[in-house]
């Protein structure tokens, strides 16, 4: 099945929110090579955590449509 770039986002949101308590401000995909829900997605993004924001360069891997692993670095 094919992962359109609108569910990989909405999938890196939530991976943020469950695994960082991360709420996701903003989230602009910089380049995409996810393929039949394999692959990685660089976004720049702005994330707020009790209130308090910060911006973010993240590159999202995926397997299977679902985020496995991720690194980041602050902007």
């Amino acid at each position: 099945m094919e992962h359109n770039e609108t569910e990989l986002i909405e999938t890196a949101k939530r991976y943020l929110k469950e695994t960082y308590s991360e709420d996701t401000v903003k989230m602009t995909v910089k380049s995409n090579s996810v393929k039949n829900g394999k692959g990685s997605m660089n976004v720049d993004c702005t994330v707020s955590v009790g209130g308090s924001k910060s911006n973010w360069n993240k590159t999202f891997f995926f397997e299977n449509g679902e985020v496995v692993k991720m690194n980041y670095r602050m902007l």
